[in-house]
C-alpha cells in the first residue's frame, strides 16, 4: 500500500510543520542570525518621530504656536494660512518676544521658559514640554523672527532640522513664526492630510476653541492662498467687562446669537473645583456633538469621561438623537489635574475623576431647574417662519390712529357675530374645533393679573389639544398633553427620590460570571444601584449574585442589564443605565396619566395647568426635549399681517 493513503497523525502535521518553520527561518534573507545593536537615535529622527505626535496635521502645528502666542502674554494674535496650511503658517503675536541670545535656545529640543522641571504638576501655561518649535522645524521650513523689550530684532532660520545663524531682522514687539511647506522633509505625512478645504476648517475651529478661552484676546485668521492680501474668515475682538460678560460676547461671536440668547450661566464650585460657563436650554438641541466645548484651566481638551458627564446632566430631557450644546470651563488648583497625559495635551486626568463629573451633572442640572418653565426662543423663531407667508411684492401698510376705549366698545358690540338661525346650529356648535373661553374678570382687588403672569391666561382651546393663552406683550400656545405629561413625570420622579426605588427579590439569585475587573468596577458602584433597587452581591472571584431588581421594571433581563451597565462603565467612566430604565417607565407611566389629546377642557382647569407649569422646573420641553410651547410677540404677529 502507498503510503499516501496513510492519514497522517496530528503530531506527524505539527512536527511537519515546525520542520518546514525552521527550514524558512534559516533561509529568510529578513531574519539576521546576528545580535541586534542598540543605536542612540540621531536629533533629527528623534524631532521627526516626536513630529509625528505632537503635529498631526496643520491644525496641530497652529495649535501650538497659537499657544506659545498666548503664553507670551499676547493680547492680538494674528493667523495667515494658505492651501489649507500645507504650505504655509504664520503667527504673529504682540508678546514679549525673544532675545537674540535664546533663539537657537528656543529651536532645541526640550528647552522652555514655562517651567524648571522641579515640578510637573504644578503646571500653569498652554506649552511646557519644548517639543513644538524643534518639531515644526524637523518636517518643514520655519523661520522665526521676535523682538523683545530692550533688544533689537532678530531671525533664525531652520529647514528639516538644520538651523541656520540668528541674523538681524526688521520686527515690531512680539513674535512672528512663519512655517512653509510642512511635512516636505516627511513626505509620507502628506499622504495623509485631507483636501485644502478640510484642512482649513480644521484650522478654523482649532482658532475659535482658543478664542473661546482667551475671550480678552483678539484674534484673526485669514487665507492667503494665492497671495495677496487674502481674505479674513474669522475674526474676534477683544471682549470687555467681567469674565461673564466677555465670555458671553465671545460664544455669541463663534457660536451665534440665538445660542447666546438661548444658554443658561453656569457658576458652580465643589471641593476645590469651581465651573463657569453657558449651556443651552434643552430645546435648543443639536444633531451631533459639534457645538460641545470643554476646557480644563483654560486648555481645550477632549476628554470622554467629561463629554459623558455632559451628556448624563441631559439624559432626561433629550432623545438619544439630540445632543446638547454648551461651553464649560473647570478651574482647579494643577496638582489636581494632570495635563501630561499625551503629547498634544488633548486629555487631562482628574486625580479625583467622580468629583469632577460630579460637578459638571450636578452644576448643569442645578441649572436647568432654576430655567424653570423656560423653552428656547427658537421656537418661536420657527413658528414664525413656517406662519409668514411668500413674498408677492412690497407690503402695503395701511394703519388708523387707534380709536377711544368707548369707540372701540361700541364697535365690538356692532362686530360681534351673531347666533345662525339654521336648525340644528346648536348641534354643529359641538362639533367644533375652535371653542372660545369667556374673558377672565380680571379682580381690581387682586395683586397679579393672571394676564401678567409668565404663560398668561388662557383664553381658548383648538382642537381639543392647544391652549391659547394671552400675556401682556403677546400670546402662548401651550401643547396640553406634551405640558401635563411633563408635569406628571416631574411629579413621579419627586415621589420616587423621597421613598426610594422599590425592589423585588429574586426567588433564586442569577449567577452573572464576569472579568475580575468587570465585577469589581461593579462592585464600586453597589451602593448607587441599590438605592435604585438593583441590589448585587460578590459571588467569587469575577461573578456577581444578583439578588433584587428593580419592581418598576417588572420581569427584567437581569444579566443583559449588567452587561448594559458594564459597557456603559468602560465608555463613560459611569453608568445611568438603571436610572434611564426606571425613568422610562414613569415616563410612559406619566404618558398614560396624563391629560389626553382631544379632552375639552375648562377656563379654570387651563389656567391650573399653566399655573402648575410656571411652577415646575423643566415643563418648557416635553420627556423627549420637544417644546411643551410656543411664545408669540405681539410685535412678531403684527409684523406677520403687515402692520407695522
Amino acid at each position: 500500500m502507498a503510503r499516501k493513503n496513510f492519514p497522517r497523525s496530528a503530531g506527524g502535521r505539527i512536527v511537519a510543520c515546525y520542520a518546514k518553520f525552521c527550514g524558512m527561518a534559516h533561509t529568510d534573507p529578513q531574519i539576521s542570525e546576528k545580535r541586534p545593536i542598540i543605536r542612540q537615535l540621531n536629533d533629527a529622527a528623534i524631532n521627526r518621530i516626536a513630529a509625528g505626535e505632537v503635529v498631526e496635521r496643520p491644525a496641530s502645528a497652529v495649535k501650538e504656536l497659537v499657544e506659545n502666542a498666548l503664553d507670551a502674554g499676547a493680547r492680538q494674535v494674528s493667523v495667515d494660512y494658505a492651501d489649507g496650511g500645507k504650505t504655509l503658517i504664520r503667527v504673529s503675536d504682540d508678546g514679549c518676544g525673544i532675545a537674540p541670545e535664546d533663539l537657537p535656545l528656543a529651536l532645541s529640543r526640550h528647552a522652555t521658559s514655562k517651567i524648571d522641571g522641579s515640578d510637573l504638576l504644578n503646571i500653569h501655561t498652554f506649552g511646557f514640554r519644548g517639543e513644538a518649535l524643534p518639531s515644526l522645524g524637523a518636517v518643514g521650513r520655519l523661520t522665526m523672527t521676535s523682538r523683545a523689550e530692550g533688544f533689537d530684532a532678530a531671525e533664525i532660520r531652520v529647514s528639516g532640522g538644520q538651523a541656520e545663524p540668528v541674523r538681524p531682522a526688521a520686527h515690531n514687539a512680539g513674535t512672528t513664526v512663519t512655517l512653509r511647506d510642512l511635512f516636505y522633509a516627511t513626505p509620507a505625512r502628506l499622504k495623509f492630510m485631507r483636501s485644502d478645504r478640510a484642512e482649513a476648517q480644521a484650522i478654523t475651529d482649532t482658532i475659535k476653541r482658543l478664542a473661546m478661552a482667551e475671550p480678552f484676546v483678539g484674534f484673526t485668521l485669514r487665507d492667503v492662498s494665492g497671495g495677496g492680501e487674502g481674505r479674513v474668515t474669522f475674526r474676534a475682538d477683544p471682549e470687555s467687562g467681567d469674565l461673564f460678560d466677555a465670555l458671553h460676547g465671545r460664544l455669541a461671536r463663534i457660536l451665534g446669537q440665538e445660542f447666546a440668547e438661548n444658554a443658561l450661566r453656569i457658576d458652580a464650585t465643589r471641593e476645590g473645583l469651581h465651573m463657569t460657563g453657558y449651556a443651552a436650554l434643552p430645546t435648543y438641541s443639536r444633531g451631533t456633538s459639534v457645538a460641545q466645548y470643554l476646557f480644563v484651566n483654560g486648555r481645550p481638551v477632549r476628554d470622554k469621561m467629561l463629554y459623558g458627564a455632559l451628556r448624563a446632566a441631559y439624559h432626561d430631557f433629550l432623545s438619544r438623537d439630540r445632543h446638547p450644546a454648551a461651553a464649560l470651563f473647570i478651574e482647579c488648583d494643577p496638582i489636581l489635574v494632570d495635563v501630561n497625559v499625551h503629547p498634544a495635551k488633548s486629555e487631562v486626568r482628574f486625580r479625583d475623576p467622580g468629583l469632577a463629573r460630579g460637578l459638571i451633572v450636578s452644576g448643569l442640572r442645578h441649572a436647568l431647574a432654576e430655567a424653570g418653565h423656560r423653552a428656547s426662543s427658537t421656537v418661536a423663531n420657527a413658528t414664525l417662519g413656517a406662519m409668514r407667508p411668500e413674498p408677492t411684492g412690497p407690503a402695503r401698510v395701511y394703519q388708523m390712529d387707534r380709536s377711544s376705549l368707548a369707540a372701540r366698545t361700541m364697535s365690538y358690540q356692532a362686530q360681534a357675530p351673531q347666533p345662525m338661525e339654521t336648525p340644528g346650529f346648536a348641534d354643529m356648535q359641538d362639533a367644533y374645533s375652535g371653542r372660545v373661553e369667556p374673558a377672565v374678570v380680571e379682580d381690581s382687588t387682586a395683586e397679579v393679573s393672571p394676564q401678567s403672569l409668565p404663560l398668561g391666561a388662557a383664553r381658548a382651546q383648538v382642537h381639543e389639544n392647544y391652549i391659547i393663552a394671552q400675556t401682556e406683550d403677546g400670546m402662548v400656545i401651550v401643547d396640553q398633553h406634551a405640558a401635563h405629561e411633563r408635569l406628571v413625570y416631574e411629579r413621579l420622579k419627586a415621589q420616587m427620590a423621597e421613598n426610594g426605588v422599590a425592589s423585588q427579590a429574586l426567588l433564586i439569585p442569577e449567577i452573572i460570571d464576569l472579568s475580575e475587573a468587570d465585577a469589581g468596577a461593579l462592585l464600586e458602584l453597589a451602593e448607587d444601584l441599590a438605592k435604585l433597587g438593583l441590589v448585587i452581591e460578590p459571588f467569587g472571584p469575577g461573578t456577581i449574585a444578583v439578588r433584587e431588581t428593580p419592581a418598576i421594571l417588572g420581569n427584567c433581563n437581569a444579566k443583559a442589564m449588567i452587561l448594559d451597565v458594564i459597557d456603559e462603565l468602560h465608555d463613560q467612566g459611569d453608568s445611568l443605565t438603571v436610572q434611564a430604565r426606571i425613568e422610562a417607565i414613569l415616563s410612559r407611566v406619566a404618558c398614560h396619566g396624563s391629560i389626553r389629546s382631544g379632552r375639552r377642557m375648562q377656563a379654570d382647569e387651563m389656567n391650573a395647568l399653566l399655573r402648575e407649569m410656571e411652577a415646575t422646573p423643566h415643563s418648557g420641553q416635553c420627556n423627549h426635549g420637544r417644546p411643551t410651547y410656543v411664545e408669540l410677540k405681539l410685535a412678531d404677529i403684527e409684523r406677520l399681517f403687515g402692520r407695522t
